[in-house]
């Protein structure tokens, strides 16, 4: 079912309204508490803006970092608040804690239009535990919840999914929308050829996520570490590449199954091998029948970016997730920048090219090419969920679409 989102409210709904939004401010901080990117807090802006401009009192809700639970002054939203007020050009006030006096004393001074940021909610144990009276708490310094977390909408928390279920209106902001309408989508009712490729370096992380696309998608291209995994299935030697001894049998069935449905799998047939996993190892190819013993794999080769781009050629839609090989390393980031390059290409033809979340973003960015995808995710675990048919429950908990 179809979530309502904020467009649906107008000003009679919002103008005077304290409206809680639950975004994803979980952004890097270098050694001296500076904030290194602050993508995350940018794509929160429309929802903010929009809020702003209907003259609703907005109150951020956030978490930032692993604070298990208690108060880290280094983890305080504190750097987040100033970048915050900046990108907004107005003094965004920030509270001790999320619950309390102080946040009830915050709250109630605003005026339209005003923003209040609540200190980090995982602060509170409670938040992670969905415990009903902290999320009590936070529900009444509001009258609306927007969830524009998408990064956190695995979640069942507090503030992500709680909250949403005791307000009365409880409704998808701008980017969670455009999340749920990309990835979603591209699952439920893509344009075809629909084509997925998969790297990273575990068959085991993205097992849920490879069987679901198997059964949606026209063709699916395998890169990253968890190629030996298949290549071991198969019966071939793969040196000492990383392989997942006990998925063996399961990268056999995946294979299986995609040649039962019809789904063209496709595996690199050479690589780009390595000494030793460090940025300056001695480096050759090799076709994956003949790799020797003493080296490993860390990147896909020329012949086999040949064979991804062909077979990207006819798509129409294509979901990315995963790196093909070690890209933080020069040497063997060819192959994760030649599909980027190839995606890029083909997003100006039309193509709707969807980066689903983790280090695929990391290495489209460092590539220079985000801008030049249709659409790039900003939750990585929450991407792959979704992408794996499972029910997140920061969505499932918000109003249905009228």
């Amino acid at each position: 079912m179809a979530k309502r989102s904020l467009s649906s409210l107008g000003v009679e709904d919002l103008c005077g309204k304290r409206v809680l939004v639950r975004v994803d401010f979980n952004v890097p901080l270098n050694e001296e508490g500076s904030i290194t990117d602050d993508t995350r807090i940018r794509a929160a802006l429309p929802t903010i803006q929009h809020l702003i401009e209907n003259q609703a009192k907005i109150i951020l809700a956030a978490h930032f970092g692993r604070p298990k639970g208690k108060v880290n002054e280094d983890l305080r939203l504190t750097p987040v608040c100033k970048r915050l007020s900046e990108l907004l050009g107005i003094n965004v006030v920030k509270t001790e804690s999320c619950i309390g006096p102080d946040a009830e004393s915050k709250v109630n001074a605003m005026s339209k239009g005003d923003v209040v940021l609540l200190e980090n909610v995982r602060f509170f144990a409670e938040e992670e535990k969905n415990d009903p009276d902290f999320a009590k708490k936070l529900s009444a310094l509001a009258e609306v919840y927007v969830n524009d977390a998408f990064g956190a909408a695995h979640r069942a928390h507090a503030s992500t999914e709680g909250v949403a279920k005791l307000l009365n209106t409880s409704v998808a902001g701008y980017l969670m929308e455009k999340e749920l309408q990309y990835l979603q989508g591209a699952v439920d009712a893509p344009k075809r050829p629909l084509v997925a490729i998969v790297g990273g370096s575990k068959v085991s992380s993205k097992i849920g996520v490879l069987e679901s696309l198997i059964d949606k998608c026209d063709k699916v291209l395998i890169g990253g570490g968890m190629i030996f995994t298949f290549y071991k299935a198969r019966g071939l030697s793969v040196g000492k590449s990383l392989v997942e001894e006990d998925k063996l049998e399961l990268a056999k069935s995946l294979e299986a199954k995609a040649k039962l449905k019809g789904v063209e799998l496709l595996l690199p047939h050479d690589v780009l091998l390595a000494d030793d996993f460090a940025p300056d190892a001695n480096s050759q190819l090799a076709q994956i029948s003949s790799i020797p013993e003493g080296w490993m794999g860390l990147d896909i080769g020329p012949d086999s970016i040949k064979l991804f781009q062909d077979a990207l050629a006819d798509c129409k839609t294509v979901i990315w997730n995963g790196p093909m090989g070690v890209f933080e390393f020069e040497k063997f980031a060819k192959g994760t920048n030649a599909i980027a390059t190839t995606l890029a290409d083909l997003s100006s033809k039309g193509c709707c090219t969807i980066i689903g979340g983790g280090d695929s973003v990391a290495a489209v960015e460092k590539a220079g090419l985000a801008s030049k995808m249709s659409h790039i995710s900003t939750g990585g675990g929450a991407s792959l969920e979704l992408l794996e048919g499972k029910i997140l429950p920061g969505v499932s908990a918000l109003d249905d679409q009228l």
